[in-house]
């Protein structure tokens, strides 16, 4: 929503003022100059880019306009997850969860937990180091390291859209200026026809800079910004994952791991000590 808002406020600011202060939105329509600095970016962005990238960059502008993927509610409830994961644990010995390791899609503890359950990463993420746990791995800051690297790897997928953009936006500009000098070139070929044709010649070459411009800073820019800022916050997800495993395998209770995990969060997404206490009794019996 916010993301459409701030669109809107960018044509509405950058036009509205043009048509107030006595400006022809006629003038502005440069067809020509449109195709060369929109067409030669697509095609920079397809030369810079493999082919995962160009192919999911759809998807994950949608996935800006829809905002985060995971909302408060989704962080208590892995908050939840996990304390119910180290409660069996504890309780029961790391065997008692191999049934919900090996097989999660058919697990009954992960069903409870319908957002986590039908995340296919998160569980593929927890269920390797649960699995890594009961194999014997107990060493923290080796697991440590080893859910960095892992969360690194996924950050990174992600990251290489939002950069892929952000190249395009640097570019614009300068795109914006080869479609400037192309139109000048057109004007100095046409040097003799009269003023008022000129004129119009002079400012669709204008043009060209002032649409490199507003697509670098108005749109394309802001857009990369946003996708970073989204996967900044999944990321947060994970991390809270990984501080409960570890404060788990650093043989903390339940409760204690989940409240490691629980103060990693950003404010704007973490969950009450109240909220999870209630959540966590209402928990049926491990």
């Amino acid at each position: 929503m916010f993301v459409i808002i701030g669109l809107v406020i960018v044509v509405v600011s950058v036009f509205g003022g043009y048509i107030l202060g006595g400006g022809h939105m006629g003038v502005l329509w440069m067809p020509f100059e449109f195709m060369i600095i929109l067409g030669s970016a697509a095609g920079a962005f397809f030369i810079a880019n493999p082919k995962s990238v160009v192919t999911h960059t759809g998807k994950e502008l949608g996935h800006l306009f829809k905002g985060p993927k995971y909302k408060k509610e989704d962080f208590l409830e892995v908050l939840t997850m996990m304390y119910q994961v180290f409660k069996i644990a504890k309780t029961k010995g790391l065997l008692a969860l191999e049934q919900h390791i090996e097989k999660p899609e058919d697990s009954p503890l992960f069903q409870q937990f319908p957002k986590f359950y039908g995340d296919h990463h998160a569980i593929a993420f927890l269920c390797t180091y649960l699995r890594l746990m009961s194999l014997g791995a107990d060493n923290p800051h080796e697991l440590v390291d080893l859910m960095d690297e892992d969360i690194e790897t996924m950050h990174h997928e992600h990251q290489r859209i939002a950069d892929a953009i952000q190249a395009v936006a640097d570019a614009v500009p300068a795109l914006g200026i080869v479609a400037a000098v192309l139109g000048v070139i057109h004007t100095m070929g046409s040097i003799t026809e009269p003023p008022e044709v000129l004129g119009k010649l002079i400012g669709g070459a204008l043009v060209g800079t002032f649409t490199g411009i507003l697509v670098a800073y108005g749109f394309l820019a802001p857009i990369a910004s946003g996708l970073k800022n989204i996967y900044h916050a999944e990321g947060r997800y994970y991390h809270a994952m990984k501080t409960g495993l570890i404060a788990h395998l650093s043989g903390y209770a339940p409760a204690i791991s989940v409240e490691y995990a629980r103060n990693v969060l950003e404010p704007e997404y973490r969950p009450t000590f109240a909220q999870v206490e209630e959540a966590t009794s209402a928990l049926p019996p491990a």
